[in-house]
C-alpha cells in the first residue's frame, strides 16, 4: 500500500524510518510471543500441569499494562531511538534466561519479565509521528502497526520450523535463543541507522515527568478515573493466579500483590497531583490546552479493537476445533483457519490508516466501529452447522474491521499533542491489554457465542462515545521551542 507521500520501495529519509522501526516492532512481537508455539515441548520438557501452563501463558501478558505506561514516558523524555534499542537488547537477555531455564520458577520468572518487550509498540509511533506528517501519518502509523504486529504470526510459523531443523530435546531452547540473538543484533543496528527527528527538526520533550500533563481540572478527574481499569485488570490476573483459580500463588502471596497495587496507584496518584496541581491554581492558557477527552474516547476504542483483537487470537483455533472437530476437522488445521483472524493485520490496519487521512478520523474511526461491531454479531452465530468456509469468511470479515479500527485509533493518537505522544500512546496500548483480560475473564463464564456478543455489546458503548465525546483533530497544536518561541504543528 502506498501514497504519493509514501515510498514503501525506497530506503530513504522516512521511509527508512518506517522499515528499520516496523521491523523493530516485529523483532518484539517475535520475542513476546515465541514461547506459545513451543508450549508442547516446553510442557514435556518441564513435566508442566495445565495449571502451569495457563499461569505461563497469563504472566506473559500481566505486565505489559504497566510497561506500555512508563515506556511511553521514558520514550518522550529519552526519544525512541535509544529506548527501542535498550528495550531489544534487554528482552533479548531475558529470551536467553527463558531458554535455558532449568526450572519452572526461572521459566516463570523471565515469562513475567518479557511482558515488558509488548511495549514496543509505543515507541515506534512516537517515531513515525516525528518523521510523517499529519496528511500522511494515519497509513504511516498503519503499516508499522500492521507489519510490526505481525510478528506475532512470524513467531507462530518460524520458530516451530526452527527448532525442528535444529532438533533434539534441546531445539526449542535454541530456537528461542536464536529469536533473542536476531534482537540483540537489531539493537544496533537500530541504534546507529536512525535519528528520533528529521535534521532540523526539534524533539519536543514533556515539561515534567512522572505523569502524564493535562490542563484542566475536569481533565485531571477524567485522568484520575481512566487510570481506574489498568490497575482493576493487573487485580484480575493476580485473582487468576491465586488459590480460587490456578492456584500458582497463595493466599498471602495475593493479599501481598494487591497492597502493592494500591500503594502504586497511591504513588502514582501523588505524581499526578505533582505534575498538575498547577491547574487547580493558575489556568492554562488557551494555546496550550489539549482536550484529555480525546485520550479517553481513543483508549476506550482501542479497548474494544485491540483487547477484543487479542482475546480472540487466544481462543479461536480453540473454538474452532470444538466447533466442527465432528466434521473432522483436526488440531492442527483448526490453528491453520484461526491464522486467517491475525494475517489480516498486514492490510487491515494501513487500511484504517489511509482512509482515516483521506476521509476524516472520526468518522473513519465510527464506521470501522460499526463493521466491528457487525462482524461480532455474525461470529456469535457460528455453530457446528455453519459451512466452514463461510465461517471463515465471517472471521477474517470481523477481523479486517477489527484492525483496521485500530489504525484508525492510531492515526490520531500523534495528533492530541506532539510532546506527550509516546504517553498517550503508551496509556490507549495498555487499555488494548486491559481489554484483552476483560474479554477472556468474560470467557471464562460463558459460552464463547455469549463472548462474541459481550465484545459487540462493548463496541456499541464506544460507538455511542465516539459520537458525543470525539472531536475531529484540526488546526494546528502548539509546541514551545527551546528558545521560548511557539511552533504550531499542522494536525488536519
Amino acid at each position: 500500500m502506498s501514497t504519493p507521500s509514501i515510498k514503501l520501495l525506497s530506503f530513504s529519509g522516512p521511509s527508512k524510518i518506517l522499515h528499520l522501526t516496523w521491523f523493530a516492532f516485529f523483532l518484539s512481537f517475535l520475542i513476546w510471543f515465541n514461547s506459545a508455539p513451543l508450549m508442547i515441548s516446553i510442557r514435556e520438557t518441564f513435566n508442566l500441569t495445565t495449571a502451569e501452563v495457563k499461569a505461563l501463558l497469563t504472566l506473559n501478558v500481566a505486565l505489559t499494562i504497566p510497561a506500555r505506561i512508563i515506556v511511553g514516558m521514558l520514550v518522550d523524555k529519552y526519544g525512541p531511538k535509544l529506548v527501542f534499542a535498550l528495550l531489544l537488547g534487554s528482552a533479548s537477555l531475558v529470551c536467553f534466561f527463558f531458554a535455558f531455564a532449568q526450572s519452572y520458577e526461572a521459566l516463570a520468572l523471565s515469562r513475567f519479565l518479557l511482558g515488558f518487550v509488548g511495549a514496543g509498540f509505543v515507541i515506534g509511533i512516537r517515531m513515525i509521528s516525528e518523521w510523517f506528517p499529519a496528511k500522511t501519518v494515519g497509513v504511516a502509523e498503519g503499516i508499522y502497526g500492521g507489519w510490526g504486529n505481525f510478528g506475532s504470526a512470524g513467531a507462530a510459523m518460524s520458530v516451530p520450523l526452527l527448532a525442528t531443523w535444529i532438533g533434539g530435546e534441546d531445539g526449542w531452547r535454541w530456537a528461542i535463543a536464536s529469536t533473542g540473538a536476531i534482537a540483540l543484533i537489531y539493537a544496533f543496528i537500530y541504534y546507529f541507522s536512525v535519528s528520533n527527528t528529521p535534521q532540523g527538526s526539534t524533539y519536543f520533550k514533556p515539561k515534567k515527568t512522572g505523569a502524564m500533563e493535562v490542563t484542566s481540572k475536569g481533565d485531571f478527574i477524567l485522568y484520575l478515573v481512566m487510570n481506574i481499569p489498568m490497575y482493576a485488570a493487573l487485580a484480575v490476573l493476580n485473582w487468576k493466579l491465586g488459590p480460587t483459580n490456578l492456584g500458582l500463588i497463595g493466599t498471602t502471596a495475593v493479599t501481598g500483590i494487591y497492597l502493592v497495587l494500591s500503594g502504586i496507584f497511591i504513588y502514582q496518584f501523588w505524581h499526578m497531583w505533582q505534575v498538575n496541581k498547577t491547574v487547580f491554581t493558575s489556568p492554562v492558557p488557551e494555546i496550550h490546552r489539549y482536550q484529555f477527552k480525546q485520550v479517553a474516547v481513543l483508549n476506550l476504542a482501542y479497548f474494544a479493537t485491540f483487547g477484543s483483537e487479542l482475546a480472540v487470537v487466544s481462543m479461536l483455533p480453540l473454538f474452532f476445533f470444538d466447533t466442527f472437530s465432528s466434521a473432522g476437522l483436526s488440531q492442527a488445521e483448526a490453528g491453520l483457519l484461526a491464522s486467517g483472524y491475525a494475517f489480516m493485520n498486514l492490510v487491515a490496519r494501513p487500511t484504517g490508516g489511509l482512509v482515516s487521512d483521506k476521509f476524516g478520523r472520526k468518522k473513519t474511526l465510527m464506521i470501522l466501529m460499526v463493521g466491528l461491531i457487525c462482524g461480532y454479531a455474525v461470529l456469535s452465530q457460528v455453530n457446528a452447522g455453519w459451512w466452514i468456509p463461510a465461517a471463515v469468511a465471517a472471521t477474517m470479515f470481523c477481523s479486517f474491521f477489527v484492525q483496521a479500527g485500530e489504525g484508525a485509533v492510531f492515526a490520531i493518537v500523534p495528533l492530541i499533542k506532539r510532546r506527550m505522544t509516546g504517553q498517550i500512546a503508551g496509556m490507549t496500548g495498555a487499555y488494548g491489554n486491559v481489554g484483552a483480560v476483560t474479554f477472556l475473564t468474560v470467557l471464562s463464564f460463558v459460552s464463547p457465542q455469549v463472548f462474541f456478543m459481550v465484545i459487540g455489546g462493548t463496541a456499541v458503548v464506544v460507538l455511542a462515545l465516539l459520537a458525543l465525546f470525539m472531536d475531529e483533530p484540526e488546526g494546528h497544536m502548539a509546541e514551545i521551542m527551546p528558545d521560548g518561541t511557539v511552533q504550531m504543528i499542522e494536525v488536519t
